[in-house]
Formats: C-alpha cells, sequence, structure tokens
C-alpha cells in the first residue's frame, strides 16, 4: 500500500467514524425568539433554542456551543464575529440567552450550534438559521412621520370609548378610509429590502399591485393612547429595477369605531394613519431609506365604511384602477397630511392573523322574497367572500348570522344589530370582493339585492355566482392532536376547537361578533388546554404586555386587555379576571420555560396583589363576578350557587402562592418570604370563614366552593378526602351534572383528575341529555357556546367553558408535565382509562420535541405507545395489578436496560425513563 493510498484510506476511516458519531445526535428546528427565521426582534439580548433528535434512547445534552456572525459565508466557515459561546457545559436547550456584541438595528444575524449528548457524542453543526432585528428607538425610524389624510379634531377623541348609547356621542362620528401612495425609484442591484410599517386601526400594504404576505388584520389590537405595534416584511423580491409604488389601505378597527350600525363601545383615538421605514440595501454596500412624510399622496378609498361591530361597506365604482401600480396619475390624490400618533412602537411578536378554511355552501334557502340564505355548515370567525356579476351600481347586502330565526331569516339579536356589509358592483364581469377590515362569527350568509345564480335570466339583480366562508384566525402553528374510540368525545374535542381558533386573534376573545374583548379570565382558565392545541407563547407574551399597559396607577388590572372602555362594577373589577396578570405569566414560564416573562411582569404582580390586599376585607374579597354563568335557580351571569368572597379569595390566595414562587425564581427572597405570610393569613382568614368543620363543606358546597379549595391548596391534609368525596356526591345529586360556570369548571376537572376520578368526569361529559358539550352538539351547536345551555339569548361562538380539551390531553391521553419542571422537560405519562374508551392517541409537540402517547385495551390486555423526546425524562403509569406482566417490547419492565421500575400506585405501574420510543404491554392474571 502505496504512502498517499495509507493517508487517503485513513482520512476516509475518521470521516467515516466521525460521522458515526455525529449521526448519534442530530440539532434541529432552530428557534429564536420562539419564531423560525424571525423578522423584527427587538430583544437586546433573544432566546434561542432547539430541538435534538436521536434513534437512542436515554439521551440527554450536557453541552453545546453557538456561533452567531453577520456574514452568513463566514458562519460557514465557522467564523463568528458577533458571539461565540465555545463549549459550554449545560443541558439547556430552550431560552437561552445571547451574549456577545451589541446587536443593531434592522441588521440581520446568522447562527447555528452543535452539541454533545451523555453518551461521548457529538453532533454536526445544525444548518444555519437567521434572524432580523427590529426597530430599537425612535431614532431608528430615520424621521418617519404619522401620516394621514386628515387630522381629527381633538374635540372629537373619544379615550377612554364609551358604553353607553344614552350618551349624545353614541351614534355619531364617521370617517374616510383612505388609500394612500409612494411612487419611487430604484436604479440599482437589490441586496436586501425590508419595511417597518403600521397602519392605525388597521392597514393592508401592496408594492405594484400586489398584497405584501398573507395577513389579515394588521397590526394586533393595544391600548393606542400607550403604545402601538408595527409588523416587519422581508420585500426583497417585491421591488423592481425601475418604479415601485408602495400602496396602502386603512381600516378602523379599535382605532375608530363610528357611531354607525351596532357597536359595543364607541371610541375614537383618532382618523386612520400610518407610518412606515423601508430600508434597501444595494449590493455595492450602499443603503436608501424610504420613509413616511407628506411626500405621500393620499385619497378616499372604496371603502365607505368600516367598523369593527357593525360591518363594511365597498363601493366598487370609487375604485381607482392602478392607483397601487406604478406610472398611475394620481391627479386626484393631495399630499398627505402629518399627524400625531402613539409615541411608543413596539414590533408585533405574537403570530398573524390568517385565513384559513374556506367553506362552501352547504344549503341554499329564501325564507321570504327578494332574501336568500346560505348554509356555510360551520359557525366561525369569518368573513363572506362573494363572486358576484351584475349592472353597475347595483348594491348586494351581505348579513351574516350564527343562527336563524323561526322564520329562516339570519338572527343577530342576540348578539348584537344590525351588522352587514354592503357591495356596489362596479359592472366589469365577474367581480370577487371580502371585506378587509372586519370580521364576524358566523354560519349563515343572508343575500338581499342579488339572486342565486341559478334563477332566471329574468331576473334582473344580480346573480351570486359563488359564496365561500373564509375562516381567519391567529395562525399560531397547531402542536397537538387528540383523538379517541369516543365519538362524542371527539366531537367535543372539535366543538371546543372551533370556539378557540374563532377567538384566537390578535388578544383571546371571547367572541367574535358581540364584543372581540379580550376578558382575561379566559387565558388563564382555558389557556391550560389552547396550548396543548397551539403554540401560543407569543401570543401570551403579547396579553402579558397588554395587561401591564392596561393596569392602572393604584394597581388594578381590569377585566379586559386592552381597556378601550372601562366598564363599571365586576365587569371591571373582578379578581378572577384581573389575577391573570399573576397566574398567565407564571403559566408562560411553566410551558415553555420562559424566565424573562416572569422579570418584566414582576412589578405588575406585585403592584396588583398590593390592590387586592388595601381592597380586601379582613383578607377576603367580597366583590367580583364570581363563578360566572354557573348553573343556578336564576338567569345566567354572575355567581349563583357559589357565596361572595368565595371563588375571589381563592385566587387571591393562589395569587400569592404563585407570586412566592416567582419571588424566589427571579432571586427576591425578602418578597417571597412576605407572601408566604400574607399567604398563610389569607388562609386562615378563608378557613374560618367558609369552612365548615362538621360537614368539610366550603361556603353552600357548590362545585365551584369545594373544587377551587381544594386545587389551591387552602383545604388542610386531613379534611382534602372529606372535600373531594362531596364534590363527587354534588356531582351524583345533580344527576354527574355540571353546575359550576366560567370560573369553577377547571378547577372542578383538575381536582377530580388528580383525584383519580377521571371515572367521574366521563359520567358528567358523555352524556347530551343535561347542559353541557353533548346538550350544545344535540341542538345542532357547531362551535362551543356562551352557556351550557346552549340557548339561544347568548354568543354561540365562546371559548370561556373549553376546559375539558386539557383533560383528553392530561388524562385521558395522560400526557402533562411534573410541576417541578418548566416545558416539559420532567414529563408525566398517566393515561386514564375510563368510561366505553378503549383507545386513544395524543401528540404534544413540546418545546423540547413531540411527545406522543396511544394506548388500547383489547381483550383485557392493555397496549401503550409512548414517545419522550431527547434531553427529557419521564414518569409512566400504566394501569396494572401487582399481578400483571408488564413487558416493553419483548422484556419484562423489571429487566429493562431503559427503564427503572418504581412500584405500584394507586392501581398502576410505576416506571421511569428517558428518551426514546417504548411499547408497553400489560397482561392481567
Amino acid at each position: 500500500m502505496s504512502q498517499s493510498f495509507r493517508s487517503v484510506f485513513i482520512v476516509c476511516l475518521l470521516l467515516s467514524a466521525s460521522a458515526k458519531i455525529s449521526a448519534q445526535i442530530a440539532v434541529s428546528s432552530l428557534r429564536c425568539e420562539y419564531r423560525d427565521a424571525p423578522i423584527g426582534v427587538t430583544a437586546l439580548h433573544p432566546q434561542l433554542s432547539w430541538m435534538l433528535y436521536s434513534k437512542h434512547r436515554n439521551v440527554k445534552q450536557t453541552a453545546y456551543r453557538i456561533l452567531v456572525a453577520d456574514d452568513l459565508q463566514a458562519l460557514q466557515k465557522n467564523e463568528s464575529n458577533i458571539w461565540d459561546s465555545k463549549k459550554i457545559r449545560s443541558d439547556r436547550s430552550i431560552q437561552v440567552t445571547i451574549q456577545g456584541k451589541k446587536l443593531m438595528p434592522a441588521k440581520i444575524y446568522y447562527w447555528k450550534l452543535m452539541v454533545w449528548d451523555d453518551h461521548g457524542n457529538a453532533s454536526a453543526w445544525s444548518k444555519v438559521s437567521k434572524w432580523q432585528m427590529g426597530l430599537l428607538s425612535a431614532d431608528d425610524w430615520k424621521g418617519a412621520k404619522w401620516i394621514a389624510y386628515e387630522q381629527m379634531p381633538d374635540s372629537l377623541r373619544i379615550v377612554p370609548a364609551i358604553a353607553n348609547p344614552d350618551d349624545s356621542r353614541w351614534t355619531k362620528g364617521k370617517d374616510i378610509l383612505p388609500l394612500i401612495r409612494k411612487e419611487f425609484k430604484v436604479t440599482r442591484q437589490i441586496k436586501k429590502a425590508t419595511i417597518f410599517i403600521t397602519g392605525l386601526g388597521q392597514f393592508d400594504l401592496s408594492i405594484n399591485g400586489k398584497k405584501v404576505g398573507d395577513h389579515f388584520l394588521d397590526p394586533g389590537w393595544t391600548q393606542y393612547d400607550k403604545h402601538a405595534l408595527y409588523v416587519s416584511f422581508d420585500i426583497t423580491n417585491n421591488l423592481v429595477q425601475g418604479s415601485n409604488v408602495f400602496g396602502v389601505m386603512l381600516g378602523n378597527g379599535f382605532y375608530y369605531v363610528p357611531g354607525e350600525r351596532y357597536h359595543k363601545l364607541r371610541g375614537a383615538y383618532g382618523y386612520p394613519k400610518m407610518i412606515c421605514r423601508t430600508l434597501i440595501e444595494y449590493k455595492d454596500g450602499t443603503t436608501q431609506n424610504i420613509i413616511s412624510d407628506q411626500s405621500w399622496k393620499s385619497a378616499p378609498g372604496p371603502v365607505t365604511f368600516s367598523s369593527i361591530y357593525g360591518g363594511e361597506d365597498y363601493d366598487a365604482t370609487l375604485s381607482q384602477n392602478g392607483w397601487n401600480k406604478p406610472g398611475f396619475n394620481d391627479v386626484l390624490f393631495k399630499n398627505a397630511v402629518v399627524v400625531t400618533g402613539p409615541s411608543l412602537l413596539e414590533a408585533q411578536a405574537e403570530e398573524p392573523l390568517k385565513i384559513f378554511d374556506k367553506f362552501t355552501v352547504k344549503k341554499i334557502t329564501q325564507p321570504k322574497p327578494g332574501v336568500w340564505v346560505y348554509d356555510m355548515g360551520q359557525n366561525a370567525s369569518a368573513i363572506p367572500q362573494i363572486t358576484v356579476k351584475g349592472k353597475r351600481g347595483t348594491v348586494v347586502k351581505i348579513t351574516p348570522a350564527e343562527l336563524l330565526d323561526d322564520n329562516g331569516l339570519v338572527l343577530q339579536a342576540p348578539v348584537g344589530t344590525p351588522v352587514y356589509f354592503n357591495y356596489t358592483l362596479k359592472g366589469e364581469g365577474t367581480e370577487i370582493w371580502h371585506p378587509q377590515f372586519m370580521y364576524y362569527g358566523f354560519r349563515y350568509i343572508q343575500i338581499e339585492g342579488a339572486v342565486p345564480q341559478k334563477e332566471p335570466a329574468s331576473n334582473r339583480l344580480p346573480k351570486i355566482v359563488d359564496i365561500k366562508s373564509l375562516h381567519t384566525r391567529n395562525s399560531a402553528a397547531t402542536v397537538g392532536s387528540f383523538t379517541c374510540s369516543n365519538k362524542l368525545f371527539n366531537k367535543i374535542f372539535t366543538l371546543i376547537d372551533w370556539a378557540v381558533q374563532s377567538n384566537t386573534a390578535s388578544i383571546f376573545t371571547d367572541c367574535p361578533h358581540r364584543e372581540k374583548l379580550g376578558w382575561l379570565e379566559e387565558a388563564h382558565l382555558v389557556g391550560s388546554s389552547i396550548h396543548y392545541n397551539y403554540d401560543i407563547a407569543t401570543l401570551c407574551r403579547k396579553v402579558v404586555r397588554d395587561m401591564m399597559n392596561a393596569q392602572t396607577k393604584d394597581g388594578l388590572i381590569p377585566d379586559i386587555a386592552p381597556e378601550f372602555v372601562e366598564f363599571d362594577g365586576g365587569f371591571r373589577d373582578s379578581p378572577e379576571w384581573g389575577s391573570n396578570g399573576i397566574i398567565l405569566p407564571y403559566y408562560v414560564y411553566q410551558w415553555y420555560g420562559d424566565k424573562q416573562v416572569l422579570e418584566e411582569s414582576y412589578d405588575m404582580m406585585t403592584r396588583y396583589v398590593a390592590y387586592l390586599e388595601k381592597k380586601s376585607e379582613n383578607h377576603i374579597l367580597y366583590f367580583g363576578l364570581g363563578d360566572w354563568y354557573d348553573i343556578g335557580p336564576g338567569a345566567l351571569g354572575a355567581s349563583q350557587l357559589t357565596p361572595r368572597g368565595i371563588t375571589g379569595t381563592a385566587i387571591y390566595y393562589y395569587d400569592l402562592t404563585l407570586l412566592s414562587k416567582i419571588a424566589r425564581i427571579v432571586n427576591k427572597p425578602a418578597d417571597e418570604e412576605k407572601y408566604i405570610n400574607l399567604a398563610a393569613k389569607v388562609k386562615a382568614v378563608y378557613n374560618n370563614t367558609f369552612f365548615n368543620t362538621q360537614t368539610s363543606q366550603y361556603g353552600t358546597g357548590s362545585q365551584a366552593a369545594n373544587a377551587m379549595s381544594v386545587y389551591m391548596g387552602l383545604v388542610d391534609t386531613q379534611y382534602k378526602s372529606k372535600v373531594v368525596a362531596n364534590i363527587v356526591q354534588d356531582i351524583h345529586n345533580h344527576n354527574n351534572g355540571i353546575t359550576a360556570g366560567d370560573i369553577g369548571y377547571r378547577y372542578l376537572l383538575r381536582v377530580l383528575d388528580d383525584a383519580g376520578r377521571s371515572d367521574v368526569i366521563f359520567d358528567m361529559n358523555n352524556r347530551s341529555d343535561v347542559p353541557g358539550y353533548g346538550y350544545q352538539l344535540a341542538q345542532g351547536a357547531t362551535a362551543l357556546t356562551e352557556s351550557w345551555q346552549g340557548n339561544r339569548i347568548s354568543s354561540n361562538n365562546h371559548f370561556m367553558l373549553g376546559h375539558l380539551m386539557e383533560w383528553f390531553y392530561s388524562g385521558l391521553g395522560g400526557i402533562r408535565s411534573d410541576t417541578v419542571s418548566t416545558g416539559f422537560r420532567q414529563i408525566i405519562i398517566r393515561p386514564e382509562p375510563v368510561g366505553d374508551v378503549n383507545h386513544v392517541k395524543v401528540t404534544y409537540q413540546s418545546p423540547y420535541g413531540n411527545i406522543s402517547n396511544e394506548w388500547k385495551k383489547i381483550g383485557g390486555i392493555f397496549f401503550m405507545n409512548t414517545i419522550i423526546p431527547v434531553n427529557t425524562t419521564a414518569v409512566i403509569y400504566l394501569p396494572a395489578k401487582k399481578s400483571s406482566v408488564i413487558t416493553e417490547g419483548d422484556k419484562k419492565i423489571t429487566t429493562s436496560n431503559s427503564l427503572k421500575f418504581i412500584g405500584f400506585e394507586n392501581g398502576k405501574a410505576v416506571i421511569k425513563g428517558g428518551s426514546g420510543k417504548y411499547s408497553f404491554k400489560v397482561v392481567d392474571k
């Protein structure tokens, strides 16, 4: 063998060995600030996360090395001029904070990493990812101005909004929805172009006649007297050599709510306006900034009316072809007016709204002459889209609704009326239109002024060629799935999911029609369900920011955020709602391992508990709405079955216990001790006030009162089993029915699940004959309704009672996070086979990777397949007796090299293990 051949052979062997080692563990799914290659990052020290993959079991990361550079080619050579972490011995693979050189506004940074595992293997370098910084200060806008068609006089300003129909301003106020354009030239080859833009209340951006991106209703809603959000777009491929045109259409949103048609509130921060900065980087190394100023041109647009509540009108005869393209004669446009706007602009970090499902017509009826009703089959947050032919100037009226009245006409009265859209035809062939700045919750579309295409030609009205319902929601990625052998449970999951989708916008809304407000109790109560199904990390962080901006000087966190309007009494100041300011940040920390959110919101939390203590009467809170919409003898509304003071004080105690933990996490030992001591005082007074030691009942013994007392840790150990038994007995006394409402039901489910009584949860919900999920389905609901009864006088698309989704994942499916860990680092797999359910499959894409659990019961044998992601561990519970034969793969569990058998606990075998795929079988003897 020659020397050269021997050298080549040795190199090949080394490369082969290296490849083998690297294949043991791999890095993927690189994310910055929760997102893949985000634009507009404003964190000065962004948080990075990644996922790990290995075919082997029990694999953990032991070290990592991150490289960050502002030059892609340099990074590909393993050169980093921003940050080289070197090899850091750490098992942390989520929320790793960037160090190194100061990050500059609007600049792109590239990064990659490699890791080492606990078996001595090193990964290959990951693929390169990137992020682009946003604008970090007012100076970074390079002198961009707020511009508009006109300035609203200060005398017309209504901030906060009013909700009183008797106010003289209630029915007054209409504005112009403008077009704004800017023509400019590109004369050199572009390397990169980015636009940072916002328009209030909403904007739609086009370049050279084509819409930029696929967002809907940008920007997210905020409290505009405090701040506004801007959106960042990569427009490198939108620009061409020569002339280009920015075209911006502006809508009202919550920035201006006109006085016409239905409106929950009437507010006016100002008339529609916009601001933007475009950064063009050329290949020759030079840059150009195009900013909004008075040189931009503006004119009234074809949208003649727009209300976030009342609808939208579009007059196609007013549309100006080519207004957003080069070469357009803008003689009828005037120079934009420089106006004032929010002084603080922050990057929109939550996922944008987008259009998803497109529902087609399921049925057409004609309840009376001249009126046609189209059934789209699904109640959802959506916009109607019509395809129509007809004469110029004819008007088609489109009225959406989620229900029909007894005559077959659309019924809006339960959620506010009138709401409709008018489309005036241009008369040029087939026309397609949908609203741009408003959405609604509906299943049915009523058409007047036009007829279905099948109608005789003798009918001279415009012909409806097609109608679609375009479902719009926050574009948070789907991260979970659930299915089981119980058909009703699958339908309930879908019922809840449609309400969740319909109310996940740039805030968590209560309903997609009547209010569209961010009622805060839903975020912490139903968020525990939603986070299994959707990646809501960035949206939750926005909600936290909204609460910080809504908090008053005296510490109150109002029931809604953004607080566009100040309601009265419990509708502004209810502890079960305001406590979201403490509970949600802590849940975000638990769900995603995000410590920063605790640090950023800590001041808000401490100010709120100080506010509650000041309002308390000897540590008891006797105010608020209580267990909203519980089932009692009276009309639906504030709590009927649970005495005032129980729900508010229980939540207050929970706030204090969480805040003591948070104080420890953020290293504030004095605060930790203070809140522990205050919580002890609250607990003592609470039990002295509400607990009956003879009956082991709290208050009236309602489901909400007892369940919340148990869940919050207010029940002394010696009474806990008796209180839980009372809960079960009360359910049986109500024919296995639900009485708990918006606040109490989630805690009822958690207490039953934790106590091993999922059989009771099954009995409560596997039925259609009493108020509940099945009852709503039996009445034809396609989305979860506001009331357990699914009545026609309430919203029929409301997600506040959607708590059962959490049990589908954590109870039936068995996937939950150990409370001592964050981000599902330590996992618990504990399925609850109950009732007639013989098969369940759940998956959840956790911050560390995919968790999956599927179980079946066949002929008395229990099978379970489980996947645990790399860099995590799990405690697995299998339903088994001491006499059962338990195997994993082809080995008895007691002889497995990958798992550790712990023993038996409450009718379950307990096993500990690390990452990997496992197949279990339990055979009873």
